[in-house]
């Protein structure tokens, strides 16, 4: 693991459960909240997970491997970016843990990565987190009230 610091973000949406596992796993959903990403997988224990697009004017394929799934509760995977300039070794791969639990009338939605090397990266994927589930929120609620 590149580092030992983690950080979780959290955020109440107004969906239920099964609208927010469709947006974790739905590509054309993904790509709405998920700063244009293309995501590509078959959401299987053990499969392969891509990722591409463009960032700042850069094109990208990070990858990672599906760990863990558990419907509707909780996705585990691991994460690799090519633009983290680290080799594409498994000690260099992150844990990123996608969680989801009914909360009042809608969700409590949480998203926690590992491997974070120092305080100021903590505070770049909490703020990079926070856009995405705030993204989520926004496209799941605006779903819901049409």
């Amino acid at each position: 693991m590149a580092g030992k610091l983690s950080v979780t973000v959290t955020k109440h949406i107004n969906a239920h459960v099964a609208s927010v596992w469709q947006a974790f796993t739905d590509p054309a959903l993904i790509k709405q909240y998920l700063f244009g990403t293309t995501v590509t997988s078959d959401w299987k224990l053990g499969s392969d997970i891509t990722y591409t697009g463009e960032w700042e004017g850069k094109s990208y394929k990070d990858k990672g491997q599906i760990i863990d799934v558990i419907p509707f509760k909780k996705l585990h995977t691991t994460y690799w970016s090519g633009m983290s300039g680290k080799a594409d070794k498994p000690e260099n791969y992150v844990n990123v843990y996608y969680e989801v639990e009914p909360e009042g009338d809608g969700s409590k939605v949480s998203i926690t990565q590992d491997g974070i090397e120092n305080e100021a990266g903590v505070e770049h994927m909490k703020e990079n987190w926070g856009k995405v589930l705030e993204g989520m929120k926004k496209l799941l609620e605006g779903i819901s009230n049409n």
